[in-house]
């Protein structure tokens, strides 16, 4: 007699998977059978990066630095940017930073930085959003470079982004998550606003910034994204799944796909009795999040999860608070982190450890690649991007704010 148990822990992986998209998701899709599919129409490209963390936005830099270089080296143009491969991008807090720098439109309808221009704009304002405290004990107080982001972004808004982009922050007004969006930017009104501002909302923590759209209509007061959502990737497969205007053809997980970069988690910082300071609870619940979307997005992917779900972060422990004249270092263990297995959560057998980290990107990178090449043939466009203003009365998309939009 044949043994059963392989198909039946499938079987029942298939099960749970579209259980935990239904539940996550929130999308409807009776027709999908219970085994590996593939859209015929290709797959919308995700890339999420998270808030700080242990590294200050420096290993989801270098992450991204690998890829842009890997890709640049498959389809052999050296000029090609991130953005030219991704069709959505999301980041929280100093991730959020990251996605407006990467996938801004700048001269001649480039995006405004390569990814190595971003890796060194992270590496060179580091200490202005970061800095270490020595009141009683170290503390880590995050600082919005407001002068470094009007220098940087001017009067470019969400509208100048060339793909879907989404920034969390959190508005105290409302007291709910507020999600800057380029669908929003040009579907309704009330919704687009500086980048600049974009930016310093979305790392803003030492108390609320004021934060109004282009138009005033919209009025927040917004502190950082990583309250709101440290790791944004199940919001923005939310997105993507709800919204048939620009993705018409995404019905599912099996037609994403998705690359979440981590930042590393941090040590543990305590006072002086030994037990974690306010900065550090803060941080840690902010981890144990991340760690909780990463776990449900991979049950949702369940059996194609290898082929279309990457998460990159870092293993805490490797080093503590640093200061000033340890920044540097901060490189050093972001490419140690790089080289660490990545760690992947498998349904009904917690965490499993594979290849390294740069070995998962790599791969990525790949599969990144053939959808690329394998839009040149297509007839039918995977992403429809609206760059005309229609009014809000028009709009079709799904709402990525998710605070109700206060009119002044």
């Amino acid at each position: 007699m044949l043994d059963s148990t392989p198909q039946m822990d499938k079987l029942t992986s298939e099960i749970f998977s579209i259980l935990e998209n239904n539940f996550l998701f929130g999308y409807q899709n009776s027709s999908l059978p219970l085994k590996d599919t593939k859209s015929a129409t290709g797959k919308v490209r995700i890339l999420s990066i998270d808030g700080g963390g242990a590294t200050d936005g420096i290993l989801a830099a270098k992450s991204i630095l690998h890829l842009e270089t890997t890709l640049r080296r498959k389809s052999g143009n050296p000029n090609a940017h991130i953005a030219h491969f991704f069709d959505v991008a999301a980041g929280s807090g100093i991730g959020g930073v990251l996605a407006a720098l990467l996938f801004t439109k700048g001269k001649h309808d480039r995006p405004l930085f390569t990814a190595g221009e971003a890796l060194k704009f992270v590496t060179e304002n580091g200490t202005k959003l970061c800095r270490c405290s020595k009141q009683g004990f170290l503390r880590r107080t995050f600082r919005s470079p407001v002068k470094v982001f009007d220098r940087t972004f001017g009067d470019l808004t969400l509208k100048d982004s060339l793909k879907t982009v989404l920034i969390p922050c959190y508005d105290l007004t409302m007291g709910a998550p507020f999600v800057f969006s380029r669908a929003d930017a040009v579907e309704m009104d009330g919704c687009d606003f500086k980048l600049s501002d974009v930016c310093a909302a979305t790392t803003a923590a030492d108390g609320p910034t004021k934060t109004v759209s282009v138009d005033g209509r919209t009025k927040i007061a917004a502190v950082g994204g990583e309250v709101a959502m440290n790791n944004p990737t199940a919001a923005a497969i939310t997105h993507v799944l709800y919204n048939k205007q620009e993705f018409p053809f995404c019905n599912g997980v099996d037609d994403l796909l998705v690359v979440s970069l981590g930042n590393g988690e941090p040590s543990q910082m305590t006072a002086g009795n030994g037990t974690p300071s306010r900065t550090a609870m803060v941080k840690i619940v902010g981890e144990a999040v991340s760690d909780t979307v990463d776990q449900a997005v991979s049950m949702a992917f369940g059996q194609s999860r290898m082929s279309g779900y990457v998460r990159i972060q870092g293993n805490k422990g490797l080093f503590g608070v640093k200061d000033e004249k340890k920044y540097v270092n901060v490189s050093v263990h972001a490419d140690d982190m790089l080289k660490q297995h990545n760690v992947e959560s498998v349904l009904f057998q917690g965490k499993k450890c594979n290849s390294t980290n740069l070995e998962k990107l790599e791969y990525f990178a790949g599969e990144i690649f053939k959808e690329n090449e394998r839009r040149k043939t297509d007839m039918l466009p995977i992403v429809l991007v609206n760059r005309t203003t229609t009014s809000s009365s028009a709009r079709t998309s799904s709402a990525t704010t998710m605070s109700t939009i206060s009119s002044s």
